[in-house]
């Protein structure tokens, strides 16, 4: 990647701002664009935290612009001509999609389409065009699949929430894109993903932010769910490793195009119960002293059933990850949330986090 234009859709967000400050700091003479709208899904402030640090970096630009709106990502590709876009912009969270459906219309169907267009015209009149098509997609899509670990390989038709029926939507049609148009393109099904300055809509920060404040935490489906806690640290090293390989370009039998694409799992491959999560959580929050010594755990604990939208389990199979790219998450969850923890303990002063 040395030397080239990366574009990242969602700079401002959680992975999106962490990959874009590794490359930065790893990769000579790279150019990465970062484009983001700046919603107030949550606190901005958090987000504008995140551009603080990049704002750094001189071979770093920021636009402040929607992927929703066509002539914002044409203008984008047209000046900056990115030889790999990795698209993380889209309107996150199962529960907001079940009262806030257009949002998901909006970014995560239309902004991609932008995007997958914007792509397709990189290369007329011959150019070069874009190398590699990186995007988000999740373990929602997995819906409640009884099978685990989730392959990639599973059938995945039935999605539980907007939410995920939007990621599989972006995945059929990165398909029919690398197909029609020759553009390699590679999704990543993210699974769970946390650490300092994540999303204050995870149910980790959630927990802490109502923790501090006295409040009771629910925790769904009694306690019977486990999640497969991947640390960012290991989602960026992820994909910094597929943006580098892009999938080739080959003809079939019929001389067309075999569709130059590939679907991966980035996941911890360990999923943890939900009830002994919380207990590693409020630990390392009382070791920050984020919390005090006698923290009564108990009394702000309440155990509740299943949401719509939820699934009981999620968890990875990382075996392609492993296979492709010799990488595999490791980050420990007690390890990741000490992080986030000290993190926490630090910056709650300075800004409202929820």
């Amino acid at each position: 990647m040395t030397g080239k234009t990366v574009l990242v859709t969602g700079a401002a967000g959680f992975i999106g701002s962490n990959l874009a400050k590794r490359l930065l700091q790893d990769v000579q003479d790279i150019k990465v664009i970062g484009i983001d709208n700046m919603n107030d899904y949550y606190d901005v402030r958090l987000k504008e935290e995140r551009l603080k640090e990049l704002s750094d970096y001189t071979s770093f630009v920021f636009i402040k612009g929607d992927i929703s709106d066509k002539a914002t990502v044409d203008n984008v590709f047209d000046e900056y001509k990115p030889q790999i876009v990795v698209n993380l912009a889209a309107q996150a969270g199962v529960r907001y999609s079940i009262s806030h459906p257009d949002a998901y219309i909006l970014s995560n169907i239309i902004g991609f389409y932008n995007i997958l267009e914007a792509c397709r015209h990189s290369y007329d009149n011959r150019q070069t065009g874009v190398e590699h098509l990186v995007y988000a997609s999740s373990s929602s899509v997995y819906g409640s699949n009884k099978k685990v670990p989730y392959s990639t390989e599973d059938k995945v038709d039935n999605p539980v929430s907007l939410y995920a029926a939007t990621k599989k939507s972006n995945e059929l049609m990165a398909h029919a894109y690398s197909k029609l148009y020759n553009i390699p393109s590679t999704g990543l099904r993210f699974f769970t993903v946390y650490g300092p300055a994540g999303r204050p809509d995870m149910a980790y920060f959630g927990f802490t932010d109502k923790l501090v404040k006295g409040e009771t935490i629910k925790i769904f489906n009694y306690g019977n769910c486990k999640r497969d806690f991947t640390y960012i640290d290991d989602i960026v090293e992820g994909v910094v490793r597929v943006m580098q390989h892009a999938p080739e370009r080959l003809n079939g039998e019929d001389g067309l195009p075999i569709p130059p694409y590939k679907v991966y799992n980035i996941g911890n491959n360990n999923p943890e119960n939900l009830l002994d999560f919380v207990t590693i959580l409020q630990e390392e929050l009382v070791k920050a002293g984020v919390l005090p010594k006698n923290y009564d755990f108990e009394a702000h604990k309440e155990l509740v059933p299943m949401q719509p939208g939820d699934v009981p389990v999620t968890y990875a199979d990382t075996t392609p990850l492993e296979k492709d790219f010799g990488f595999k998450p490791s980050t420990a969850l007690r390890d990741g949330l000490r992080v986030f923890a000290k993190w926490y303990a630090k910056i709650r002063k300075g800004i409202a986090l929820s």
